[in-house]
This record gives C-alpha cells, sequence and structure tokens, in this order.
C-alpha cells in the first residue's frame, strides 16, 4: 500500500526536528530505585493497518500483568531514521489504554543511537513523558568501542558515546541498548539485563511481539475470510 505524503513534508525538516526534540532527552535516572512494573512495546504492520502492542510484565517476576492492542491506519511510510513518525500513533494509543503505570517502556527500537538522536524509543518517551529504554537487533549508527571498566561495549558517533552493544545470551548475537529519556544508560543496560531470562530478546519486548503479530494473524485470518 502506497501512502501518500503531504506535499509540505520534508525530510530534511524532520530531521532538523529530530535534532531539536534530541536536546529534550534527559539521560538521568527518574527511575524508582525499586521497580515495580516494565512494559514492552511493539509495533506491527499488515495491509494498512498499524498494530500496536504493549506488555506490561512484574519486574520481579517478569510475569503479564496487562496487555492492550490497538489498530490504526498507516499513514506514514517507512523512511530510514523516520521510524518513529510511523510508529508513534499506534504505539501511543496502545499506551494510553493501559490500566497499569509501568515505571518503564523497553521499545523494540533505537533511542538516543540514532543519527539524529531521537530513534522511536526517545521521539515516544517525549510523547507519552514517561522512562523508555531502546531496545534494538540491528546497529543503526556509530561503532562499537572496545569493553572496558563496563561488561557492555559502548556504542559510539561523532565521539558520543550513544548507547551500548550488549550480549545477553552467551552465544548469542547482540542487541543495542540506548536511553530513550529519563534513565542513564548504565540503568538502561541494567534493566535489560534483569528482563532477560530464557530467550535474547528481553521478556517485556518479547511477549508485545508475539502479542503483535497473535493480532496480526487474526485481521489477516479475518481477511481471508471476508475474501472467501
Amino acid at each position: 500500500m502506497r501512502i501518500k505524503l503531504s506535499p509540505r513534508f520534508s525530510t530534511k525538516k524532520a530531521h532538523a526536528m529530530q535534532l531539536r526534540l534530541s536536546k529534550q532527552v534527559i539521560h538521568e535516572d527518574t527511575l524508582p530505585e525499586t521497580i515495580n512494573y516494565v512494559a514492552g512495546v511493539d509495533v506491527a504492520y499488515t495491509k494498512g493497518i498499524s498494530i500496536g502492542a504493549v506488555a506490561v510484565l512484574d519486574f520481579a517476576s517478569l510475569s503479564l500483568v496487562e496487555s492492550q492492542v490497538v489498530h490504526l491506519k498507516t499513514r506514514f511510510p517507512y523512511i530510514p531514521t523516520l521510524l518513529s513518525f510511523r510508529e508513534i500513533p499506534p504505539a501511543y494509543s496502545t499506551i494510553k489504554k493501559l490500566r497499569t503505570k509501568p515505571d518503564v517502556f523497553l521499545v523494540d527500537g533505537q533511542g538516543f543511537a540514532h543519527p539524529y538522536r531521537l530513534g522511536f524509543a526517545t521521539h515516544l518517551a517525549l510523547a507519552i513523558d514517561r522512562p523508555t529504554i531502546g531496545v534494538a537487533k540491528s546497529l543503526l549508527c556509530g561503532k562499537v568501542e572496545p569493553v572496558g571498566e563496563h561488561d557492555w561495549a559502548p556504542l559510539v558517533d561523532g565521539g558520543e558515546i550513544v548507547g551500548a552493544e550488549v550480549v545477553t545470551k552467551p552465544g548469542t548475537k547482540p542487541i543495542y541498548v540506548s536511553v530513550g529519556h529519563r534513565v542513564s544508560l548504565k540503568r538502561a543496560v541494567d534493566v535489560v539485563r534483569s528482563c532477560t531470562r530464557t530467550y535474547r530478546i528481553p521478556e517485556p519486548i518479547r511477549r508485545a511481539h508475539i502479542l503483535a503479530n497473535e493480532e496480526k494473524r487474526k485481521l489477516r485470518q479475518a481477511n481471508f475470510h471476508q475474501i472467501i
């Protein structure tokens, strides 16, 4: 499905806006000393529909406390470095449905580790004014520096530490953790590690991903039955 953007839209202007908003990012902890609830955020797509999914877990046990999904018409195309413009509407709408108040959101995407310092996790955090952590499966910018005093490898871009390469499970590919908003990088890595048990991907995001894809399958089946 081809999405038409307004003639007034400009990638250059969008990037300039990202750089402006990135100045609002807080890199210090506002998380409570004891975290009670952690949420995972993911978005899936099917036939012009965006599916926002949020799974809220008990931080200590990682058991599911609440889950929500939302379907919205997809109104923004996929443009590299501008993913947040596409994913914020379904994610924001889903978060607003929550009855539980998570202490922190783990977002399937980049945070500060972004060429314009405003990935999905960071942009979403500024929209909801809640602490977030970006958790990405691939590298978008920067170079991984050799491990120093940390048990994770700093991700450096333009002479600035923008994130961390973290191996959550021995023998698996690393993930890339970065500040979303209102959390330090060290605390972000600690939270992600605490949320990782059996799988490489932190459990809140894994559960949100499963939820989004189950909803995607249901929508496809419903469309199939309408056709036949």
